[in-house]
């Protein structure tokens, strides 16, 4: 058959994909599937119940887990009794430091390529406690309510000492070795000495408390010893890094540990590997039976890392016209000794503005604590609410529309390293959705009233760089009668993965959505990938481009002669209508069933790595926005009420309307919750997390969310992959300060330590 049915190929190079040095690849891409709005596939099984989560996949003969944790933060333990116990109905073992089998740390992130662990510190291998909720017994009994029975029967004393449990008690500040391996200081200039000159100047300290994690699945694990191997059925964020890092604890080949996560009830960056993982495995061996742990609500806050709290100073000079002379981002966040996760608070200063003058910098302090985690875009969704308070003070005192002032100071390149930007479209978004959210400049503070109830408006920047990681592969089949399968070590936490890379492949390859099937949520399929960093979309797409190239070079393979394909190269030929066509010439065309079948193929297959990121280092890379919202705050109670929110984003291409929708106003209101309500109180005498539970810990319910609208440029990035950049994680940035900025609007008080609470405003 010749003659393609009328669409143009879709080229097999990378679509609006740039290599860091050489031109441009074919652009002529029809947007086909991409863009096109579409249902996440997962939806109707997860309605019907029939999406099975961690807790929820059931073993033969097995038992159920409860933890007792450590009640105090720094110290050892003295006694331990587990007789009463053992003696509790049901019981059928009892595991401490005592009768742990022998196991390494866990290895955190950055410490090597797959590790995906949260803390480096043993696992209840020692009398020794870290912080007040270390695990130091586990109780395997017949059912749940006998294990945490049983678990409450435990005894423990300890020999205890003052805990470091805040910045100010802690030892003095240090300076991390990195930043997400970029440098902690940035120096352009003499900041402090461009700021003294300024002819205005800001120079303020925004505070921001500790967070946990609080998605709508808690943690739980379920795990089986088949022979040497470990099945473990997770609620993870990477499949094959929870694979490697488990085995790696346990001293176990990697291949031995089989990890599932099909389904995962929201991750934000808490599902990593914790020690509830290596625990349930460790005594599942002892046992001799498979072991469902699941942690209460209360567990999550004891044994899973969330943010920490951070100090940040913002100073901005500006001249007469408000252009930025000087802009310095610096501060301290507390850590613990044994994890490597530094809350990189100065990141949007570095990218956003451009200046004169910069410097950025950050401090750490030791405390005794449940190691801090990522959690939603960690770093910029509290720096960007240091950084756009601080530019809207500067616009009050300069008497200048704070949109237009932003607008004033957007960079040519990138003011810290100097690099071009690959696109950034954010002038673009202000406009859009100043104009979608009807922005006029701010009157007065407290000169907007509707009975008891002050009116704000207010607004800020969002921003949260792309990301690609090392080890994307991706397993491509094609069959003859037109059905493809892409399989990928990838998770789907409800963002809509599964649905995103189907739409990819779909159009790569020229068939219908509905004839591809994506196999993901299974350490034996190929790639590394992690769902984080806003990262994972781009990078199997990434790798379905590479196993795009690899199979249409194994169907010319099959081409005979005087064939209309005929000694076409790869990079000669696109798919379009389920079959390949040639770029040049149209009336060049066959089906992938006739190749397949003349060859006597039913399938054919390819595997294929992502090229390299390269991308990364040639160019600034970063999804950009503006946020837009009203409130209302009462002059009776103080209570603060968000009316509604407009986020206008320039992400590049968007992939799938409806899911990213979905993943935008997600963030958003987790902003809201940043905000007004989010914080994680410790006792300082003991290290306890004191409202560990969805009473006294804040989230916003339906009633504390306005409506929200989005919109985005849609202008694909030419050097990303598919011409995509991150929208999972850029939503909740720039959303706390909008809301502090439109509070001081409505009331003329300027609130820098959050939550924004009814105190702060009586």
């Amino acid at each position: 058959m010749t003659g393609a049915p009328g669409r143009r190929p879709v080229a097999v190079v990378p679509d609006g994909w740039t290599p860091r040095t050489g031109t441009d690849p074919v652009l002529e891409v029809e947007h086909g599937l991409v863009g096109t709005p579409l249902p996440r596939l997962d939806g109707p099984a997860k309605v019907r119940g029939e999406a099975r989560y961690a807790a929820e996949h059931v073993l033969e003969g097995m038992l159920h887990g409860a933890l007792r944790c450590s009640t105090i933060a720094s110290g050892r333990i003295t006694r331990l009794d587990t007789s009463a116990a053992e003696a509790a109905p049901g019981v059928r073992l009892v595991m401490t430091h005592r009768t742990a089998p022998r196991m390494r740390p866990l290895r955190p992130i950055f410490t090597a390529p797959r590790a995906f662990g949260g803390t480096d510190l043993p696992v209840m291998q020692d009398d020794s406690i870290h912080w007040n909720g270390e695990p130091v017994a586990l109780v395997l009994a017949d059912t749940r309510e006998q294990a945490d029975h049983a678990a409450s029967l435990v005894e423990v004393e300890y020999a205890a000492s003052a805990p470091r449990t805040s910045a100010g008690a802690a030892a003095d500040p240090r300076r991390p070795d990195h930043l997400f391996f970029q440098p902690v200081e940035v120096a352009v200039g003499d900041a402090e000495a461009a700021l003294a000159a300024a002819q205005h100047a800001v120079d303020h300290v925004y505070r921001t408390p500790g967070h946990n994690h609080n998605a709508i699945e808690p943690h739980a694990v379920t795990v089986g010893w088949v022979g040497d191997d470990l099945v473990v059925h997770d609620a993870s964020q990477s499949v094959a890094g929870h694979a490697w890092t488990i085995a790696h604890a346990l001293g176990v080949a990697e291949h031995r540990v089989h990890v599932t996560s099909p389904h995962v009830g929201g991750g934000f960056g808490g599902k990593t590997v914790w020690s509830h993982h290596v625990l349930a495995a460790a005594a599942a061996r002892l046992a001799g039976r498979p072991v469902r742990l699941a942690l209460s609500r209360a567990d999550v806050y004891r044994v899973v890392g969330g943010r920490t709290n951070t100090e940040q100073r913002v100073a901005i000079g500006a001249d007469e016209d408000g252009r930025f002379i000087a802009l310095i981002h610096t501060g301290t966040s507390s850590i613990t000794p044994w994890n490597h996760v530094v809350e990189p608070f100065t990141f949007p200063a570095r990218h956003m503005y451009a200046t004169g003058a910069l410097r950025t910098d950050q401090h750490v302090v030791d405390v005794d604590m449940i190691a801090n985690s990522f959690m939603r875009a960690p770093g910029e969704a509290v720096g960007t609410f240091a950084l756009e308070s601080a530019v809207d003070e500067l616009a009050e005192q300069l008497d200048v529309d704070p949109v237009e002032l932003r607008l004033r100071n957007e960079p040519d390149s990138d003011p810290a390293s100097g690099a071009p930007f690959s696109a950034r479209h954010l002038a673009q978004a202000w406009r859009a959705g100043a104009k979608r959210f009807g922005w006029t400049r701010p009157a007065a503070p407290r000169s907007r009233r509707d009975g008891e109830w002050w009116i704000g408006t207010g607004c800020a920047a969002a921003t949260y760089p792309h990301q690609r990681f090392p080890g994307g592969a991706a397993r491509l089949t094609l069959t003859a009668d037109g059905r493809a399968t892409v399989a990928v070590a990838a998770n789907d936490m409800g963002m809509g993965t599964t649905t995103a890379q189907a739409v990819v492949t779909a159009e790569r390859l020229g068939l219908p959505v509905e004839r591809v099937t994506v196999e993901y949520g299974d350490s034996t399929l190929p790639g590394a990938f992690q769902a984080g960093a806003s990262a994972q979309t781009v990078g199997v797409a990434a790798a379905v481009i590479a196993a795009h190239r690899a199979l249409v070079a194994e169907l010319l393979a099959l081409v005979p002669p005087g064939t209309p394909l005929a000694g076409l190269t790869v990079d000669e030929v696109g798919s379009v209508d389920a079959g390949l066509g040639a770029l040049a010439d149209r009336d060049r065309w066959e089906g992938y069933a006739q190749i397949l079948r003349r060859a006597g193929r039913h399938e054919v297959t390819a595997v294929a790595d992502a090229a390299d990121r390269d991308e990364l280092q040639a160019w600034s890379m970063h999804s950009f926005g503006a946020v837009f919202c009203q409130v209302r705050v009462s002059s009776v109670t103080g209570e603060t009420r968000v009316d509604r929110v407009v986020g206008s984003y320039d992400c590049g291409r968007i992939i799938n309307p409806v899911t990213a929708a979905s993943q935008l106003r997600g963030g958003i209101v987790m902003g809201i919750g940043l905000a007004l309500m989010e914080r994680t109180v410790v006792d300082g005498r003991t290290g306890r997390i004191v409202n560990a539970n969805l009473t006294d810990y804040h989230v916003p319910v339906h009633a504390d969310v306005p409506e929200i609208d989005v919109l985005w440029t849609d202008v694909p990035d030419p050097r990303a992959p598919v011409g995509a950049r991150g929208v999972g994680e850029i939503g909740i940035t720039g959303v706390a300060a909008a809301i502090a900025n439109a509070v001081h609007d409505a009331t003329g008080r300027r609130v820098r330590d959050l939550p924004i609470t009814l105190d702060a405003l009586l």
